[in-house]
This record gives C-alpha cells, sequence and structure tokens, in this order.
C-alpha cells in the first residue's frame, strides 16, 4: 500500500517576484464542494488572479484564472502531484507588480510559490479507506452495529432481507482482517464480507 499524505490544516506563503506579490494558501479538502468552498473563501477578488488546483482521490482540477493556458493551474496541480499530496486545495493569488514575467517565469512563480507552502505546511499520512458489504442474520447485526467504533467503521447503508441484513460499510484497509475475524468469530463462520461495488 502506498503511503499517501495530506495536510494536517491550512497553510500560507507570501514571495515578491518581479514586484508582483504571490500568496499561496493551501488546505485540507474531503470532497470537491469542500474544495470549491475553499477556493471561494482565501481567493481575493481585488486580486489580479487567483489561480488554484486541488486533488481528491482520482478526482482534479485546475484553473488559470485568466493567465496564458496550463501556465498557473497546471504547475500548482504538478506541486500538489510532486509531494504524493491527495485531499488538497491549493489557491495562488497574484498581485501584478507591473513588470511581466512571460510564460516560463509565471509557470516557475505559480508552481514555485505552491510548491514551497505545500513542501512547509505539516502533514499526516491519509489512511486508506474501503467499502465493504456484510451479510449477517438478524440477531448478531444489533452486537456488529454495537461494535463498529472498534474497526473505525462507518455504515453508509443497511438493508433487510428474509434471512438477514446487508450492511454496507466504509473502513480502514487496514481494519479489514480484525473485523472478519470478529464476524468469523460472531457468527460461527456464517456472516459474508465482500468489497462493495
Amino acid at each position: 500500500m502506498t503511503t499517501i499524505l495530506t495536510l494536517d490544516g491550512e497553510a500560507r506563503l507570501t514571495q515578491e517576484i518581479r514586484k508582483s506579490r504571490f500568496l499561496a494558501q493551501a488546505g485540507r479538502v474531503e470532497d470537491v464542494a469542500a474544495a470549491l468552498a475553499f477556493i471561494a473563501r482565501v481567493a481575493d477578488p481585488a486580486a489580479t488572479h487567483n489561480c488554484w488546483a486541488y486533488r481528491i482521490d482520482g478526482n482534479y482540477r485546475f484553473n488559470d484564472d485568466g493567465e496564458p493556458g496550463g501556465s498557473a493551474g497546471r504547475p500548482i496541480l504538478a506541486a500538489i502531484n510532486g509531494q504524493g499530496l491527495d485531499r488538497v486545495a491549493c489557491v495562488v493569488t497574484r498581485w501584478f507588480g507591473g513588470i511581466k514575467l512571460g510564460v516560463g517565469g509565471i509557470v516557475r512563480a505559480y508552481g514555485g510559490c505552491a510548491a514551497e507552502c505545500l513542501r512547509l505546511a505539516a502533514k499526516s499520512t491519509l489512511v486508506e479507506r474501503i467499502r465493504v458489504e456484510v451479510r449477517i442474520d438478524f440477531a448478531a447485526a444489533a452486537t456488529l452495529h454495537s461494535r463498529l467504533r472498534e474497526f473505525d467503521a462507518i455504515k453508509h447503508a443497511e438493508r433487510a432481507g428474509s434471512d438477514g441484513v446487508e450492511i454496507e460499510l466504509d473502513l480502514p484497509q487496514e481494519r479489514l482482517a480484525a473485523l472478519g475475524d470478529f464476524l468469523r468469530n460472531l457468527t460461527r463462520g456464517r456472516a459474508s464480507i465482500e468489497s462493495a461495488a
């Protein structure tokens, strides 16, 4: 399993590059809605440009906000990817100082400012979670519900059938084996656990 990092909180870094002021702000986000809310909250409408990028699992987006295409948002995303980060949004705000940087200079300014902000930010390992479906009889379901916290499991759905219950759970990958052992002992091997589609 690959180690994936995320930010512990928000981070900020200011740099001046050829009289333009750049402010990088990054934060941990759990979904696209949170990423867009973070971007809207930290962007400065009075600034010349608010360029941004985010990565959340397999989803990513970036925006150049008026800078030449691919010169600002893409380097910010490259900074996120280059440091192995996930569930992160980063906004780099620029106040134009009167000296043009050229496309190469813009790429270096946005990418470098974002990379340095992310490098200095406090990070933690992101726990890889998986979704599973448990089939269990009615009698054992109550015991399972009372013990979900031990496995850091979150219930997403539950469907009752004629002979038991199907429960969809989200839990850390490393807790799956312990949950499997618990279910085998609880039901004498009658419960089943499999990856949810």
